[in-house]
C-alpha cells in the first residue's frame, strides 16, 4: 500500500470520525462508530505489516504486542476539536500501564518521552485535558477495572480474639487463673467432681466475664476509631469531568482524571503536570527532603501521591492510583497507632499505679496475717473445726488452704486496682467522639477530646467560622465615583476589558457554561467564585474569548501573608504585557500612583487622592464588607524578568507604579447563632480573641455584631489591633497587652503563632481554628487546634486535633461543651471508683486481720469489681453535655484531677460503707440472728446495693438532686436495672457458684434501706463548704513548716555553742 494510499485512508477515518458527530440519528451514529472502528483496525494492521516488510526481523517485537497495546502516534490538538478526535463512546486503554507506573515512580523523562510526552499518554488514556474524562458511571467503572483503585491494602483490623488474649497477659487475672486451677483440683479431689468445682469453676466463670467485657469494650473502641479512620482519610479532590469542576472522593479517583490542585492540597495519587503556575511540592513525607520541588511541563512534569502543594496551582493528570503509588505501597505496610494515651491517661495510669501500690501492699498484709493464723490454728472450716492441726493435717488440704488464702489477697488486688479508669476514659472518648461526629466535629486526636474542656482562650478566624462565607459583591467603586447597576454600561470599553483580565486571567476559579444555556456555574474559593458571578453577569465577562486572546505569562498566587495575587500577561494581537494585582483593598492602592476613572481618564494618586480612597476603604470596611482592589499596569519584557544568585533568570511581577482599577467590597453575613454561641463561651469563662486578616474596620464591625467587641467599645481601650503593632511590641508590652486584646486584623500567620505562644506562656490552654497551610505552625504550637472541613487545606487538617465539619463557630462551641463533659464523667467515675477501692481495701483488712477471714470471697469481689469497671463506666461516662457546664469556669492546666468535692464526697461514702458493713461482719449474726452464710451473704449484698446507689450520687458531683435529667440518660438507667438483675440471680440463683444463701424478703429490705441512707448522706454532705486550696497542698504546707523549722533550731543551736 503506498504513502498516498494511506493518507486517503486517515482522510476516509477522519471523516467517518467527523460524520459520528455531525446530527444523525442514534441508530445511524451507532453504525458509522462500528464500521469507524472495524475500519481503523484494518488501517492499523496493514501499517503494521507495512513496517515488517520494511524493517525486517528487528522490529518484530511490534506483532506479538499488537494483540495487547495500540501504539498511538498523537498529535496535540485544540480543545475545540479534541472530543472528536479522541473522546471514545467506550473507554478503552491504550497505553502500557506498567510503563506508566514505572516511568512516574522513577521520575524518567525518558520513559515518558518513549510513551509521547504528558499529552499523548493524556491522549492515550482517553483524557481531555480541558474537560477531562467522560462524567459516566459506565467508563469510571471501566478505569478502575483496568488500572485499579484509589486504595491501598491496609492490615486487617484487631479482631475480638486479639483483645481476648491481651486481656489474658494481665498478671493479676494470670495469678487468679492458676489460683482457679489449683482450687478447682484440689475441689475435685476432695469433694468429688460433682461438688467440687464450685469455688474453683466459680473463680473461672468470674474471671471469663471480667476478660470478655473487657475485651468486648476494647474491640468496640477500635471499630469505633477505625471508622472514624476511614472518615478523617476519606478527603474531597477537586477534578474536571464532562467539563464539569466538581468534589470527589478521593477513593473515587481513576487513572486519566484531571485534577485540580492548589496551595495546602494534598496530592491524591501520582501524576503528570498538565498545566499551571508557580507550582512547589513538598515531598518531605516521601523523600524526607525538606526543600521544596518545583514541578513544571519540561524537567519535571510528576508528582506523587501524599506530597503537599506548597505555592502556585496546576491541574494534574492522574497517572497511577492506589497499591500502583509508592505512597500506596508504604501505607499498606504500615499498621496505624491506635494505641495513643492522652494526657488525662496517663494522669489516670500513674492514679491506677499508686493505688495498685496500696492495695498490694494491703493484700501482702492481709496474706501473711491469714497464713498466720490459719498456719496457727486459728482458722475453722464451715463444721467449726480448726482447719490446720500440724502434722495430723492432709497436704491437699494445706494447698487447698493456702490456695483459697492466696486466692484471697489476689482477689484483693484485683479490686483495689482500678483498671476501670483507662476503661472509662476510653468509654467517654469513644462515646464523645461519636456523638460530636454527629454535632459536626471530627476529633482527630483523642487528647484533644479531654483538654477542649480546659480551654481558657479560643482564638478563632473570621471568615466562614463567625461568618457565612457566602460572599456577594455589593459595592463597586471606580476611581471615587460609586457604580450602583449596569456596571458595564458606564464604563469606558478600555477599563472594562481591564477588568475583564483583571478578574479572568488572575483568578484560581473557573467558570463552566452549561449545555442547556442556564445560569454559569462558578467554582472556586467563596471571594473567586463571588467575584466571577460578579464580572460574569454584572459586566457581561466571557471567560471563554478572554483566554483565547491572552497567554499568561507568569503567576503569583494568593496566601495569607502576603494577601494579593498577581498575574503577568500577554495579548497575542499585539504581544503587548500586562501586569494584573488583586487583593487587599489598602495594599494594592499602597501599590499604585494613579487610578482610573469611569471615563477611562488616568488621574494621578496625589496624598489628598489617596486619602479619600483610602476613606471609600474604611467605609466599606465599617459596613462588615471585605474589599478587595484591583490594579494594572502595562510593561515591557524587560521589566518582567530578574536575575537570581545562580544567574538564571526569572519572571517577576511588577509591585509598583500601578494603575488603580478599581475596588469591590464583598458581603459575608455572620452565621446564624454565632452571636449565642460567643456569650456562651464567655459565659463559661472562656476569652475569644478574633485573629484575621482583614481589614480593622470589617474586623471590628463583624466582632461587634458577633458580641466579641461590646458596644461600649472606643479606640484607647486596645482591644483591637493590627498584626503588626502586635508585633512591633517588645515582649513585655505583649504580656502585659495581652488580655486586653479581643480582634487582631490585618494578621499574618506568624502573628496568629506569636499570640498563641504568649498566651502559653501566660498559663492559658489555647485553642486554635485555622484552614490555611500557613496556618498549620499555630495549629501545632495550639493545645488544640480546629482546622475548617469544608475551606481547610489538607495541610491545616492534618495539623489540628479536631476538624470542624461545618467551618462554624457553633461547632467550636459544642467541642467546648463536649470537651468539659469528657473531662467531668471521668471525674464522675473517679469517685465512684475510689469510693468502692477505699471501702473494700479497709473492710476485707479489718476482717482479715481481726477475724483471720475476709468478709467477701473471691467470686463476690470479681463481681462488684465487674460492676464497678465495666458497668459503671458505662453508666457514668456516658452523660450528655449539660447547661450547667457551661456556667462553670475553665479547669485550667494545672488543676487537680481530684478535687476537694471530690474528696469529700467519696471519704463520707466510703466512711458510711465501712462503717455499717464492719459493723454487720462483728455483730451481723446476733442484730439480725441469723447463721454466718446468711450474714455473709448480707454483708455481699448490702455492699453491691451501695454501689448501685452511690452510682446516682456520682451523678452529680455538687448538686443535691442527683436524679435530675436522669430519663434522659436511657443507658445510665438500663445499667441499673440490669445490675439489681444480676444481683438479684446471684444471690438468689447461684448460691453455689457465688457462695450466697438466699434471703428472705425483709432481709432483702434490711439490704436495701442501708443501701439508700447513701442518698440523705450524700445530699448532706454536699452541704458542708470545701476549699478551692487542692487537699494535697496542705501537706505540702505542713512540709515547708517542717523544713523551715529545722534549719533555725540548728542555727539557734549553733549560736548557744557560739556564746
Amino acid at each position: 500500500m503506498s504513502g498516498g494510499d494511506n493518507n486517503k485512508l486517515y482522510d476516509c477515518g477522519t471523516l467517518l470520525l467527523s460524520v459520528t458527530a455531525s446530527s444523525f440519528t442514534t441508530a445511524q451514529k451507532r453504525w458509522r462508530i462500528a464500521y469507524a472502528s472495524i475500519y481503523s483496525v484494518r488501517v492499523m494492521l496493514s501499517l503494521a505489516k507495512e513496517i515488517i516488510s520494511k524493517r525486517g526481523s528487528q522490529q518484530s517485537s511490534i506483532v506479538s504486542d499488537m494483540h495487547q497495546y495500540v501504539a498511538l502516534d498523537v498529535e496535540p490538538s485544540s480543545s475545540q476539536h479534541w472530543g472528536e478526535k479522541f473522546l471514545s463512546p467506550s473507554f478503552a486503554p491504550n497505553i502500557d500501564r506498567k510503563k506508566l507506573v514505572e516511568a512516574v515512580k522513577e521520575k524518567d523523562l525518558g520513559s515518558l518521552h518513549q510513551l509521547g510526552g504528558v499529552k499523548s499518554v493524556a491522549a492515550a488514556l482517553g483524557t481531555n485535558p480541558e474537560k477531562g474524562i467522560q462524567d459516566d458511571d459506565q467508563e469510571v467503572k471501566k478505569r478502575r477495572e483496568a488500572f485499579g483503585a484509589n486504595t491501598y491494602h491496609k492490615p486487617p483490623p484487631k479482631g475480638l480474639w486479639y483483645f481476648v488474649v491481651d486481656a489474658f497477659k494481665d498478671t493479676t487475672i494470670l495469678i487468679l487463673m492458676v489460683c482457679a486451677a489449683l482450687s478447682l483440683g484440689f475441689g475435685i479431689k476432695e469433694h468429688g467432681a460433682e461438688e467440687g468445682w464450685y469455688e474453683g469453676g466459680s473463680i473461672f466463670v468470674a474471671v471469663f466475664l471480667v476478660i470478655v467485657v473487657s475485651a468486648l469494650s476494647n474491640f468496640r473502641q477500635e471499630t469505633q476509631f477505625d471508622k472514624l479512620s476511614k472518615i478523617s482519610n476519606n478527603i474531597k479532590v477537586e477534578v474536571v469531568r464532562g467539563g464539569r469542576r466538581q468534589q470527589i472522593s478521593i477513593f473515587d479517583l481513576v487513572v486519566g482524571d484531571v485534577v485540580f490542585l492548589k496551595i495546602g492540597d494534598q496530592i491524591p495519587a501520582d501524576g503528570l503536570f498538565l498545566d499551571g503556575y508557580s507550582l512547589q511540592v513538598d515531598e518531605s513525607s516521601m523523600t524526607g527532603e525538606s526543600d521544596h520541588v518545583e514541578v513544571d511541563a519540561t524537567r519535571n512534569p510528576f508528582l506523587f501521591s501524599g506530597s503537599k502543594v506548597a505555592d502556585g496551582y496546576g491541574q494534574m493528570l492522574v497517572a497511577s492510583v492506589g497499591m500502583d503509588t509508592t505512597w500506596g505501597e508504604m501505607m499498606s505496610s504500615i499498621t496505624s497507632d491506635k494505641n495513643e494515651r492522652t494526657p488525662l491517661q496517663e494522669r489516670l495510669d500513674k492514679l491506677t499505679s499508686s493505688i495498685g501500690k496500696v492495695g498490694l501492699a494491703v493484700a501482702f498484709l492481709v496474706l501473711v496475717v491469714m497464713l498466720i493464723r490459719y498456719f496457727t490454728g486459728n482458722t475453722k472450716d464451715d463444721d467449726g473445726n480448726t482447719e490446720y492441726t500440724g502434722s495430723n493435717t492432709k497436704v491437699d488440704d494445706i494447698l487447698n488452704g493456702v490456695v483459697r488464702i492466696v486466692s484471697a489477697a489476689v482477689t484483693i488486688v484485683v479490686v483495689a486496682i482500678p483498671e476501670g479508669l483507662p476503661l472509662a476514659v476510653t468509654l467517654t472518648l469513644a462515646y464523645s467522639m461519636k456523638r460530636m461526629m454527629a454535632d459536626q466535629a471530627m476529633v482527630r486526636k483523642l487528647s484533644a477530646c479531654e483538654t477542649m474542656g480546659s480551654a481558657t482562650v479560643i482564638c478563632t478566624d473570621k471568615t466562614g467560622t463567625l461568618t457565612l462565607n457566602q460572599m456577594k459583591v455589593t459595592q463597586f467603586w471606580l476611581g471615587q465615583e460609586s457604580i450602583e447597576e449596569d456596571c458595564s454600561q458606564n464604563i469606558d470599553p478600555t477599563v472594562l476589558e481591564l477588568f475583564y483580565q483583571g478578574v479572568g486571567l488572575n483568578t484560581t476559579g473557573s467558570v463552566c457554561k452549561p449545555i442547556s444555556g442556564s445560569i454559569p456555574e462558578f467554582s472556586g474559593s467563596p471571594t473567586e467564585k463571588a467575584i466571577l458571578s460578579w464580572a460574569v453577569l454584572g459586566l457581561g465577562l466571557d471567560m471563554e474569548k478572554l483566554k483565547q486572546k491572552y497567554s499568561i505569562l507568569h503567576v503569583e498566587t494568593f496566601n495569607s501573608e502576603k494577601k494579593r495575587s498577581g498575574v503577568s500577561v500577554r495579548r497575542k494581537a499585539d504581544e503587548t504585557n500586562h501586569v494584573h494585582w488583586k487583593g487587599a483593598a489598602e495594599i494594592i492602592v499602597s501599590m499604585c500612583s494613579q487610578y482610573y476613572e469611569t471615563n477611562g481618564v488616568i488621574r494621578f494618586m496625589d496624598k489628598d487622592q489617596r486619602s479619600r480612597i483610602e476613606t471609600i476603604i474604611q467605609g466599606m470596611a465599617a459596613s462588615s464588607l471585605r474589599c478587595i482592589a484591583f490594579a494594572h499596569k502595562q510593561v515591557l519584557r524587560e521589566e518582567m524578568e530578574c536575575d537570581d544568585d545562580s544567574g538564571k533568570i526569572n519572571q517577576r511581577i511588577k509591585e509598583d507604579g500601578l494603575t488603580l482599577l478599581g475596588i469591590v467590597g464583598l458581603k459575608d453575613p455572620c452565621r446564624p447563632g454565632v452571636k449565642k454561641a460567643v456569650e456562651a463561651c464567655q459565659s463559661a469563662g472562656v476569652d475569644i480573641k478574633m485573629i484575621t486578616g482583614d481589614n480593622i474596620f470589617t474586623a471590628k464591625a463583624i466582632a461587634t455584631e458577633c458580641g466579641i467587641l461590646g458596644l461600649d467599645y472606643n479606640e484607647e481601650s486596645g482591644e483591637a489591633i493590627e498584626g503588626i503593632q502586635f508585633r512591633n511590641y517588645t515582649p513585655e508590652e505583649r504580656m502585659e497587652k495581652l488580655d486586653k486584646i479581643k480582634v487582631m486584623a490585618r494578621s499574618s500567620p506568624f502573628d496568629k503563632l506569636l499570640m498563641v505562644q504568649c498566651l502559653k506562656q501566660k498559663g492559658e490552654v489555647v485553642a486554635v481554628t485555622g484552614d490555611g497551610t500557613n496556618d498549620a505552625l499555630a495549629l501545632k504550637e495550639a493545645d488544640i487546634g480546629l482546622s475548617m472541613g469544608i475551606q481547610g487545606t489538607e495541610v491545616a487538617k492534618e495539623s489540628s486535633d479536631i476538624v470542624i465539619l461545618d467551618d462554624n463557630f457553633s461547632s467550636v462551641a459544642t467541642v467546648l461543651r463536649w470537651g468539659r463533659c469528657v473531662y467531668n464523667n471521668i471525674q464522675k467515675f473517679i469517685q465512684f471508683q475510689l469510693t468502692v477501692n477505699v471501702a473494700a481495701l479497709v473492710i476485707n483488712f479489718v476482717a482479715a486481720v481481726s477475724a483471720g477471714e475476709v468478709p467477701l470471697t473471691a467470686v463476690q469481689l470479681l463481681w462488684v469489681n465487674l460492676i464497678m469497671d465495666t458497668l459503671g463506666a458505662l453508666a457514668l461516662a456516658t452523660d450528655r453535655p449539660t447547661k450547667e457546664l457551661m456556667k462553670k469556669p475553665p479547669v485550667g492546666r494545672t488543676e487537680p484531677l481530684i478535687t476537694n468535692i471530690m474528696w469529700r464526697n467519696l471519704l463520707a461514702q466510703a466512711l458510711y460503707q465501712i462503717v455499717i458493713l464492719l459493723i454487720l461482719q462483728f455483730r451481723g449474726e446476733s442484730i439480725f440472728n441469723v447463721p454466718k452464710r446468711v450474714n455473709d451473704t448480707l454483708i455481699f449484698n448490702t455492699f453491691v446495693l451501695c454501689q448501685v446507689f452511690n452510682e446516682f450520687n456520682a451523678r452529680k458531683m455538687e448538686k443535691q438532686n442527683v436524679f435530675q435529667g436522669i430519663l434522659q440518660n436511657r443507658l445510665f438507667v438500663g445499667i441499673v436495672g440490669i445490675t439489681i438483675i444480676l444481683q438479684v440471680v446471684m444471690v438468689e440463683f447461684l448460691k453455689k457458684f457465688a457462695d450466697t444463701e438466699r434471703l428472705k424478703l425483709w432481709q432483702w429490705g434490711v439490704c436495701i434501706l442501708l443501701a439508700a441512707f447513701s442518698w440523705p448522706i450524700a445530699w448532706f454532705v454536699k452541704l458542708i463548704p470545701v476549699s478551692d486550696k487542692p487537699f494535697f497542698s496542705y501537706l505540702t504546707t505542713v512540709k515547708k513548716a517542717i523544713y523551715r523549722k529545722k534549719p533555725s533550731s540548728y542555727m539557734h543551736g549553733t549560736a548557744g555553742a557560739i556564746r
